[in-house]
């Protein structure tokens, strides 16, 4: 009975080592498991690897892709618009205070951008010439010039019908009222910089004298253009509209002078002997007057 109970004992031991260290047996063999591998126990460490190096390849992504933020600019439409250097801005400055001619009615009056008429200044003389106008037989104001500066038109109309060239009258006497309307659509076409070496402000202009008349022919259409001096009307008058009293009061190279680009349709009587003298010099009214103030 004691030797049974000392086998019993002896097999129960022998299988609790057998499962505590688990050896080889002589034959080579991997012994049998009796149970599936706890996680806890034994971790496989191959997916956790797999997970941190995963996890610091994110960081390197994150870092490349999301760089960080900066205060975004607001929008080029939001800021204020501010005209660009060298380039023209259709604002006209505000206008300084220009000095009054005191000769108003001379008929060598000189009205540029550094003298002004009078306020409301209206010749009391003003006629409608008899020559052709480029639109036909109205009775506008810019049919109308002085009477001596009209007599003389006349006489120039005529004298050019007799050597066979067809001149036409165009733009005459302006109100300040009318230069005031044709000055801001100007600006409005075209810009200020632009306006102002075509057009007169209001009470600088020569139409307003009563003493100038833009002269055009069928050649150009009727129109007014810088293409004029080459045709045969333009010709004849720039080298005999002195004889009659008239001058070229924009000639070609004379902005710097004048302050006006060239204009070989816009005529100015000064009368014979002013016009005769200024053609024979080259020269403008403002050197022939001896106020020259160069742009």
């Amino acid at each position: 009975m004691k030797m049974i109970k000392k086998l019993l004992i002896g097999s129960s031991c022998i299988a609790l080592l057998a499962a505590c260290n688990p050896l080889e047996t002589l034959s080579g063999e991997e012994p049998v498991m009796i149970s599936s591998r706890h996680a806890s126990k034994s971790p496989d460490l191959s997916p956790a690897k797999e997970k941190w190096e995963g996890f610091f390849n994110k960081e390197v992504a994150v870092v490349e892709e999301e760089p960080e933020e900066e205060t975004p600019a607001e929008p080029a439409e939001e800021e204020p618009s501010e005209p660009v250097t060298g380039e023209p801005s259709d604002a006209p400055p505000e206008e300084e205070a220009i000095p009054v001619v005191a000769n108003p009615t001379a008929i060598n009056v000189m009205v540029n951008k550094f003298w002004a008429l009078p306020d409301g200044y209206r010749p009391p003389d003003l006629i409608r010439p008899n020559v052709p106008f480029s639109f036909g037989n109205e009775n506008s104001d810019r049919a109308k010039l002085r009477q001596e500066a009209a007599e003389a038109l006349e006489m120039m109309f005529a004298g050019a019908a007799s050597e066979g060239i067809e001149l036409y009258a165009r733009s005459g006497f302006r109100s300040y009222e009318t230069q005031e309307s044709i000055f801001k659509n100007e600006i409005a076409t075209y810009g200020y910089e632009q306006a102002v070496l075509y057009v007169a402000r209001p009470g600088t202009s020569e139409h307003q004298t009563g003493l100038t008349m833009d002269i055009t022919a069928k050649s150009v259409g009727l129109e007014l253009v810088e293409s004029f001096e080459n045709t045969a009307e333009g010709k004849w008058l720039a080298t005999n509209a002195h004889q009659y009293g008239f001058i070229l009061r924009y000639p070609k190279g004379k902005t710097n002078i004048t302050g006006y680009a060239f204009e070989p349709w816009h005529y100015r009587y000064v009368g014979v002997e002013i016009a005769t003298d200024i053609f024979n010099r080259g020269i403008t009214l403002e050197e022939y007057m001896g106020d020259v103030r160069e742009f």
